[in-house]
Order: C-alpha cells, then structure tokens, then sequence
C-alpha cells in the first residue's frame, strides 16, 4: 500500500509519486511508521484491524482530499473520532481511516447557548469548554467518549461531520448526586421500588440502576468489595439545595451498605465512571430498550449476576423517559420514544481466553430478556455482528433514513457503521 499512500497527496488522486507531503495539512501514517499500531487502537481491544492508512486530519480540506481518494481507488473508508465505538466503527481493513483526534476544537456561544465541534472532541473536551459558562448539553457517561459517534451513532451514514452545533443548557458548575448501593439480596424489592419511583421522577433527577460486583470503593466496607450489589447512580441538576431530599427516596428502596451522595462539580459526575471504563480491555455489549422492568426480567437478571464470568461485567438500566418521550417520532432519526430504560448487558474482561464464556454469558440474558423488550435499540449499544438490527434501531423512520442514504450516498461508501443500506 506505500503507492496509495503516496498517491494520496497527488491532485490526479490515481498516479504513485515518490511519497510526499504535499496536498494534505495533517498526517499521514502508513503500517511501516513508527506509532502505527498505537494510531490503529481503540478503545475496545477485541477491535483488532489493520487499515492501509491513517490519516490524521487537520481541516476539511484534508477531509475533502481524503474521501476522493478512497472513492478514486474503491477502498474502503472508516472514520474515527474518538475512536469509542463498541463496534468498532473507527476502524477498517485495508482502507483508510480519516482520524480527527487532532480536530478537537470546542467553541462557545454563552449569549446564544450554543457550541460549536470539531469532530475529534471528547466529552471531556466539550465539558470543559462549556462548563467555563455553565452550560452543557445531554451526552455520554464515559469523558473519553468521542462527541462525533456519540452523535452519530458511531460513524455518519451519509458522509462525514466536520463540525457539530449543539444547543446547551444552565447546568452546573455544582450538581447533586452519588451513589446508593444495596447487596444483591435486596435487588428484587429494590427494583421494584424503582421502577414504581422512576415514573414519577422530576426531569431534573436521573437514577440509573447497575448491577455487578461491588468495586473497592472507599465508602464501602472492605468485605462488600467483590460482593454482588445494586448500585443506584443519582444525578440531580436542579438547586443543590435540594439535593439531599430529591434523592432521598432512593435510599428507602432497601437497607444500603454504603452511599456516597452529595454536591460535586458536574464536570467530577461526568468523569465518575472513567475509572471502570478505561480503554485496552475487552468488551461485548448486547442491549434492549424497555418500556418497564418486568417480574420475569428481575428473574432473569437476578440469575444472571449470580453467574457473572468476570468481575468487571455488569448490567444497567439507563433511565431515558422525559423530554425523550414528548418529541415526535418522526421528528428526529431516533424513533423509540416509549423508551423508559436503555438496558445493557456489558460484557468486559481481560484475557482473550474468556471470549467465549463471557460473550455467551451477554447473550444468553439477552436472549431471557427479548419477550420483556420493546424490540428497539440504543445503536450506540449495537455490536458489530448486529446489523441486522438496524432497522429495529430507528423503527418507523427507517425507510425515510434509506431514502437519504439513497440519494446522497448510493454507493454506499460509508458503510463503516451501523450501516443503513441504500435501495437497489
């Protein structure tokens, strides 16, 4: 591939100089540079592919050269901005991949609360820009995140996203929230505690529900670390104030064995769970949307953290619910409004010898919880064997999204993601 790569600094795109550096303001890193195998890693180590080429974009206009060319010579084309994506959309076989790590540029409107991003921003990057006005907008639970998949789903259908306009709310810069946890013979009564609670939350309070074995936090008796527990993940942005008693029914939904509540900055809450999230490990995902959390879906989960096969496996219920359910279905590319809860079933250990029992273990809950599902799904939580459930992902607005895949990308080179397959 040294040809093509040099070709891509050629205007006629098809030729083969001697390797340049001329028509591209960025990077170009080929297989035989030094730092290739650490510019081709991501966040999920079961991802392991090697493209032709990276190329590190600096502006459009590298962009705009980088597409042409894969167009040019039919390869094919990935795109990577924070390189998060379960699926590991980032990356491609012997093609290229257009890395806007070097883009990260965040820039704030305070009057018109709006922000304005370059495509290889994290949440990190974002919340540190916005949060100097006070300001944020719904995004991840993970800092590392990359702004542009989270966005996206993973990777654009229809080509690619040079800069985001985001609008932003007062948040911050002090929140309320922490964690309650609960040992796991107390989960069935405290899960049906929360699912009674969870519809009559105030939209300023989000409790999302984890199950997994308890990490040596320091709020927590040392005999609870490893132990199987409930953990209930507070975040309440109205007065801190108030704090204190928005969350307070939480703690009634059993007899916790630790809790660490209270007023942080919203920047620390955003960044919380980095530590269990950290890239270089293996991870596997399978995931359902839920109008509810039914007996038998306690049933099947309750078995399923007694047979957990690594101890950084978990299982989540995400609440949505709120301004999610009043916008129209057709409104946006995300359809699945009667979504209460984004379940996920994550998968993540070590050593490449448990992909196998680890990976069975997430998709025999899954398969339990298909007849308590909607049958939608967060693409985002989508792995990369899962195409097939494309259209489950954007239901009702399907057909609309293949129009304009049609027509704006008929050939489909960008299919690198969860991909939306143009008509025939």
């Amino acid at each position: 591939m040294p040809a093509l790569g040099a070709a891509l600094f050629d205007s006629q795109a098809r030729a083969s100089p001697p390797r340049g550096r001329r028509g591209i303001r960025g990077q170009l890193v080929l297989p035989e540079d030094a730092g290739f195998n650490e510019a081709r890693s991501i966040w999920n180590a079961m991802i392991d592919r090697r493209p032709a080429m990276i190329l590190r974009c600096a502006g459009v206009a590298d962009v705009r050269r980088g597409i042409a060319f894969a167009r040019a010579n039919n390869l094919p084309l990935a795109v990577r901005g924070g390189g998060h994506n379960i699926a590991g959309s980032a990356l491609c076989e012997d093609g290229l991949v257009m890395d806007f790590s070097r883009m990260k540029s965040v820039r704030i409107d305070p009057v018109a609360r709006r922000a304005y991003v370059e495509p290889g921003a994290t949440l990190a990057d974002f919340d540190h820009e916005a949060q100097a006005f006070g300001l944020a907008t719904p995004l991840g639970i993970n800092s590392t995140t990359g702004v542009a998949g989270l966005t996206l789903g993973g990777g654009g259908n229809f080509g690619v996203v040079t800069s985001f306009e985001f609008a932003l709310h007062p948040v911050g810069p002090m929140v309320y929230g922490g964690l309650v946890v609960f040992p796991l013979a107390q989960a069935r009564d405290a899960l049906v505690k929360y699912r009674a609670a969870s519809t009559q939350m105030p939209d300023d309070l989000s409790v999302w529900a984890v199950l997994r074995l308890a990490p040596p936090l320091p709020f927590l008796p040392t005999d609870v670390h490893g132990q199987p527990v409930i953990i209930f993940a507070n975040y309440y942005t109205g007065p801190t104030a108030n704090g204190p008693s928005a969350v307070a029914q939480v703690k009634t939904f059993g007899t916790p064995v630790g809790e660490h509540l209270g007023e942080m900055p919203f920047v620390m809450w955003q960044q919380a769970f980095d530590p269990l999230l950290t890239p270089g490990s293996r991870n596997y995902w399978k995931s359902h949307n839920l109008a509810g959390i039914d007996d038998g879906l306690i049933d099947a989960l309750l078995q399923s953290i007694e047979n957990l096969p690594s101890p950084q496996c978990e299982i989540f219920f995400g609440q949505i619910g709120g301004q999610t359910q009043r916008v129209p279905v057709n409104a946006t590319a995300y359809s699945n409004r009667d979504t209460h809860y984004a379940m996920n079933v994550h998968g993540r250990w070590e050593n490449p010898a448990d992909d196998d029992r680890c990976i069975g273990w997430a998709r025999a809950f899954f398969d339990a919880a298909v007849p308590f599902s909607l049958g939608s799904v967060y693409v985002n939580f989508m792995t990369q064997e899962e195409g097939g459930r494309v259209a489950d992902a954007y239901g009702p607005n399907y057909e609309r999204l293949v129009a304009v895949k049609s027509r704006y990308d008929p050939h489909n080179l960008f299919r690198h993601n969860q991909n939306i397959r143009p008509a025939m």
